[in-house]
């Protein structure tokens, strides 16, 4: 498996290009802005890119998708109870002090338990509401890593108290959800560095308060 992590966006936003060395098929997670380096990675990997994941629709992980739909024809994936954010893209534009991305549905929401491929390569689908309705993380057993979106941080959780955000929800999600992973999971998280659940198990103040 090849996996690469790299920040992009303005607020550098982690992008994971997860992908099949055999089959050459990679999915591109939280594309964020960036997608010149994007697509130069892809080609220096010789991967291309047959599916997206947004995690969730705030602007710094859903910016590129739709232009990177198009620029490869692969479907965008995230879950449909974002759909509200995605409706308030201009507001969301303006309080982060960027251009308006062109947004749009999904393809397909992305629901608890869906696999999601890319050659011999398997995420599972885990719904973690709380840093926003639809948040999403993408765990892929074989590999013991989880691309966590802004649900868990090296030593936090990802805030609540923007639209769609719910501080007991995030929290559930964190105690059943994330949990019962194994402690050596890796951990990608939505922006900063990487950790592992063992780690956070042992020293994030959120996980040791559970």
């Amino acid at each position: 498996m090849v996996h690469e992590v790299f920040p992009v966006g303005p607020l550098q936003c982690n992008c994971s290009i997860v992908g099949d060395e055999t089959t050459g098929e990679a999915m591109v997670v939280d594309p964020g802005g960036d997608l010149v380096r994007i697509r130069a990675v892809l080609e220096a990997k010789k991967l291309r890119c047959t599916q997206i994941v947004v995690t969730h629709a705030h602007l710094d992980h859903i910016a590129g998708a739709r232009r990177l739909s198009q620029m490869t024809g692969a479907p965008v994936f995230y879950n449909q109870l974002d759909l509200p954010l995605v409706e308030i893209m201009d507001q969301q534009a303006e309080w982060m002090g960027v251009a308006l991305p062109e947004v749009a549905p999904p393809d397909a929401s992305a629901e608890e338990g869906m696999k999601i491929s890319v050659g011999g390569v398997t995420a599972e689908v885990m719904h973690t509401p709380g840093h926003t309705e639809g948040s999403l993380c993408l765990y892929f057993p074989n590999e013991r890593l989880l691309l966590a979106g802004d649900t868990l941080f090296k030593g936090g959780i990802g805030r609540t108290d923007l639209p769609g955000g719910d501080a007991r929800k995030i929290l559930v999600s964190l105690q059943e959800r994330l949990m019962g992973l194994p402690e050596q999971t890796i951990v990608v998280p939505g922006h900063g560095a990487l950790t592992n659940i063992g780690d956070e198990l042992e020293n994030n103040p959120w996980l040791i308060g559970l």
